[in-house]
């Protein structure tokens, strides 16, 4: 009998993510944001927000595309493993949770021309990271703990693994 997770288990970030899940989410995301884009959904929207605000809280635990990522698509891929710290992807995520839920909210106020304007930005950094592994939040993140404002305590994989894994996700 598999044991029930605790609430400790759901509700954590990964210490480092595999970059090749992450970009796999990325693409998911252009997918969802494409079809926002071509039909105007606004049901689209809450999926997307509750998949970033999700993964924000549980890794890709509770996300609906985190999980069609690491137990779907990324195992058939049979790519290996690239570890990439987890605190700037999470940070990431959080920048895509203002996002869909400002899209959201705007959609829903009938403000949809503003609305696709936000998720214009959402494709657009999704399509960098899934695309090429270029990391908008992480570098944001980056440049926060260069300037100080996030302590080296919160991201101390960072200096370690960011010198030998996935460059472009962390400068």
């Amino acid at each position: 009998m598999v044991s029930p997770l605790r609430r400790s288990e759901v509700f954590s970030f990964p210490e480092s993510v595999n970059e090749i899940a992450a970009r796999t989410v990325a693409g998911l995301v252009v997918v969802l944001t494409g079809a926002y884009l071509l039909t105007g959904s606004g049901w689209l929207l809450a999926i997307l927000a509750y998949g970033f605000v999700a993964r924000v809280f549980t890794g890709p635990t509770l996300s609906p595309l985190g999980q069609l990522a690491t137990r779907v698509i990324v195992p058939r891929l049979g790519l290996p493993e690239r570890k990439v710290p987890g605190p700037p992807k999470r940070f990431a995520q959080s920048i895509g949770a203002v996002l869909s839920l400002t899209a959201s909210a705007l959609h829903v106020s009938g403000a949809s021309g503003a609305a696709l304007l936000v998720v214009a930005l959402i494709i657009g950094a999704a399509l960098l990271e899934a695309a090429f592994g270029f990391c908008f939040g992480c570098v944001i993140f980056r440049r926060l703990m260069t300037a100080g404002i996030v302590p080296e305590s919160v991201c101390a994989a960072c200096n370690d693994l960011s010198s030998r894994l996935a460059p472009a996700t962390i400068r």
